[in-house]
């Protein structure tokens, strides 16, 4: 059975172009020209991706970003035409997977959906993708996150970071080892998606165990340390 994309985009001849690649590519493909209607289609189609468009009528990408994280971790790459690091960095803060800037190349925007969704692709996992530590779980192969015996809702790449470091404990990884072995595929952004990663997992990890912690080192990069005691 085919994957499923949405686009939402309000250009018309770039929601176009990318349904014909898309297509081509053997996916099945929706379309909602306005951030409303893509909310409506989201419910509707059930995709297993979305391109989302930043600058939209009736509700921005930003908007339907938050109310989707609100309901699914399904993995969002945003389309945006601004190449500044706060616009970036904002779309990552609500939970994107992955942004990337117009004007581009299709095969590049191609090859970052079939990266995303191998990662997320439960089917691609081996077996006992699962780690436990003191007040938490860390379960690949559901993609669940459970901190004191609560699921806690994690986008997809916010649990590939943390199970990447809780895989190797007390080792340092640097933010470009990180972007290259967690984001892979020659990944475009900045160091700056490390760390705006990591602080939405602190968001969800503070005070959970005084027996590990996610630690900065500085002028070096992260690591996942277990605390002796």
């Amino acid at each position: 059975m085919s994957k499923k994309v949405l686009i939402i985009e309000d250009d018309d001849n770039i929601a176009e172009l990318l349904r014909l690649y898309l297509e081509k590519d053997g996916f099945t493909v929706a379309r909602a020209e306005n951030g409303a209607l893509g909310l409506a289609e989201f419910e509707r189609f059930h995709p297993d991706l979305v391109l989302l468009d930043i600058m939209m009528p009736v509700l921005d990408g930003w908007g339907v970003c938050k109310e989707i994280r609100a309901v699914s971790n399904v993995p969002i790459i945003m389309l945006t035409a601004k190449g500044e690091t706060l616009d970036k960095v904002t779309g990552l803060e609500m939970g994107a997977d992955d942004y990337i800037v117009k004007p581009f190349e299709v095969g590049e925007l191609i090859a970052r959906i079939h990266a995303v969704m191998r990662r997320f692709d439960n089917a691609d996992l081996p077996e006992s993708k699962r780690l436990t530590f003191d007040n938490l779980i860390i379960d690949m192969d559901a993609f669940e996150l459970y901190v004191k015996g609560k699921r806690v809702d994690a986008p997809p790449k916010e649990m590939e970071l943390l199970f990447h470091l809780a895989s190797s404990p007390n080792r340092v990884y640097t933010r470009n080892q990180l972007l290259d072995e967690v984001w892979g595929f020659d990944y475009f952004g900045d160091s700056r998606t490390v760390d705006v990663h990591v602080k939405r997992l602190r968001e969800k990890l503070e005070n959970v165990s005084d027996k590990w912690s996610l630690k900065t080192v500085w002028g070096v990069g992260y690591k996942f340390e277990l605390i002796d005691g």
